[in-house]
């Protein structure tokens, strides 16, 4: 059996069921065994990246798109870029930096009817003087550099004051890091530069941006600002041979309309990850400019050579929300086709447990208090699944594997489930397959708008968990197996099936998220 990046996932599955389910075994045996194991597997996980950053993607032909000026490394005011990265970079041999881009962009408006396929055509429109920021975190070695560099639209969650954020960076953090990727976050929309200046006038204040709706100029521009720097280098002298266009929540609404309008005549990106969009896309032209918004219901065109790889959480199917009322993709769901994939994850949330931390460390804030525990699903092993699949469609040819959708029921009106509340159908992780908890998308309330969209985790009971799992070692082969069976689809990296093995060796079958004075225990506890 070998699994979706060509390793051999039969090997990885029997090396670490001998490891971690040995009854006679120490526990300080059985940690170094494991620790071998996953430091195998992450030989055979980055094998295949350097292997897939040597074949040739599609050249594309994007002269026509101005490049703008690029200064920096940019340094004052408070001596950091707002969004720095919560991750330690350093340990990864990476390093951050942050450039001022400056040019003219092109506004957009619609060319004809624009119907729900996505085959969009656009003339271009007035134009308008900007100037902004992007991050960038790459490898400070070119020899870690895999030729790939990831390009995210930062994303405005109103619940950050306005700031733009990096949350894809954040849920692809451990692949881009250990694969070699080069990041690249851009400021492309006029909230996000206006809470800059807001935030620290001595360092953004000279940043100016016309308005959103020459948001997609500006994305394309900075991307060609990293194909043909003029004036400073952002990749510090990489030599990219693909590009990744990346957004998440609203900037996936930004996405989607840049995949089917603007993709097909700047051809900047050999392909394009979008996670966790709904069913409309965001308008090609808005006010002051003339408003021109897409239609309600929105699928991604399938004539691009560019691949296109959707991700969505149990969050955005047929759910209902009072203050999120456009988080509802399922009206757009459209079958897997030549150039375009869906994966829908069920036991994940819009916004995570694990985000919500990252987030708070990243932005000073506290973690949203919310009445239930948030989601704390596997959404993070996911991304890094998707992002590595989509690298190699874009190299190889070699397509993301496809993936059954979330079940839901007759009349289409709720989310079908198993015993424990579950989702059914869809990418299931090890976290539902061996699961532990009530995983949901939604459900969840607070005085943060947020807390609606970070969904529950709801722990087994003590009961349970000995009917699922009568020992440690019964849990830990459960969990085995289910990596196993995800690293063979190819809707996980074996780097991060070791880590979930690991994981479930130390913690053995307790809930992850203990609500105060819930008076759970663990079942099967390791000793």
């Amino acid at each position: 059996m070998t699994g979706g990046d060509g390793t051999a996932s039969g090997g990885l599955r029997g090396a670490i069921a001998r490891a971690s389910g040995a009854d006679v075994m120490t526990r300080a045996r059985r940690t170094r065994t494991l620790l071998a194991v996953i430091l195998a597997a992450a030989t055979l996980l980055l094998a295949p990246s350097a292997t897939a950053a040597t074949a040739t993607p599609t050249v594309l032909r994007a002269e026509a798109v101005p490049d703008p000026l690029v200064t920096g490394p940019v340094s004052g005011g408070s001596g950091r870029p707002v969004t720095s990265s919560p991750v330690p970079l350093g340990p990864s041999g990476y390093v951050e930096q942050e450039w001022f881009l400056s040019g003219t962009a092109t506004g957009y408006t619609q060319a004809g009817n624009w119907g729900s396929d996505g085959r969009w055509a656009v003339q271009p429109a007035e134009q308008a003087a900007y100037r902004t920021r992007i991050l960038v975190r790459r490898p400070a070695d070119p020899a870690r550099f895999n030729g790939t560099v990831v390009v995210e639209w930062l994303d405005l969650p109103g619940a950050q004051d306005g700031v733009d954020l990096d949350p894809d960076f954040l849920y692809e953090h451990a692949e881009l890091l250990r694969a070699g990727y080069a990041w690249v976050g851009v400021s492309a929309q006029e909230q996000g530069v206006s809470s800059l200046r807001s935030l620290d006038p001595d360092r953004y204040g000279t940043l100016n941006h016309p308005g959103d709706t020459f948001s997609y100029s500006i994305f394309s521009q900075a991307t060609q600002a990293l194909r043909h720097p003029r004036g400073g280098d952002p990749l510090g002298g990489l030599r990219p041979s693909a590009f990744i266009a990346d957004g998440y929540s609203g900037s996936s609404a930004r996405m989607v309309t840049y995949t089917n309008a603007i993709q097909p005549i700047d051809h900047l990106f050999n392909g394009v990850l979008i996670h966790s969009r709904w069913a409309r896309s965001a308008p090609i032209s808005q006010t002051p400019q003339a408003q021109q918004p897409a239609p309600p219901i929105v699928e991604t065109r399938t004539d691009l050579r560019a691949p296109v790889l959707t991700v969505e959480t149990e969050s955005e199917i047929l759910q209902t929300y009072s203050l999120h009322p456009m988080l509802n993709y399922y009206p757009a769901t459209q079958a897997d086709s030549r150039g375009f994939r869906l994966w829908e994850v069920p036991g994940t949330s819009h916004v995570d447990a694990g985000l919500d931390a990252l987030l708070a460390k990243e932005t000073g804030s506290p973690v949203t208090p919310c009445a239930l525990p948030a989601n704390d699903g596997q959404e993070e092993a996911v991304m890094d699944a998707a992002l590595a699949r989509l690298n190699r469609w874009v190299r190889t040819g070699t397509a993301a594997p496809r993936a059954p959708r979330i079940r839901v029921g007759a009349d289409a009106s709720a989310i079908a489930r198993d015993g424990y509340g579950n989702a059914l159908g869809g990418v299931r992780t090890p976290s539902l397959q061996a699961p532990t908890s009530t995983l949901t998308g939604a459900g969840n309330t607070g005085a943060s708008p947020q807390c609606e969209i970070e969904g529950t985790t709801t722990p087994f009971t003590g009961a349970q968990l000995r009917a699922l799992y009568p020992t440690h070692t019964a849990y830990v082969a459960a969990v085995t197996r289910a990596a196993d069976r995800d690293v063979a689809a190819g809707f996980l990296l074996p780097l991060d099936a070791a880590e979930l093995i690991w994981t479930a060796d130390r913690t053995g079958a307790a809930p992850t998220v203990l609500p105060p004075g819930s008076g759970i225990v663990c079942a099967v506890c390791r000793d």
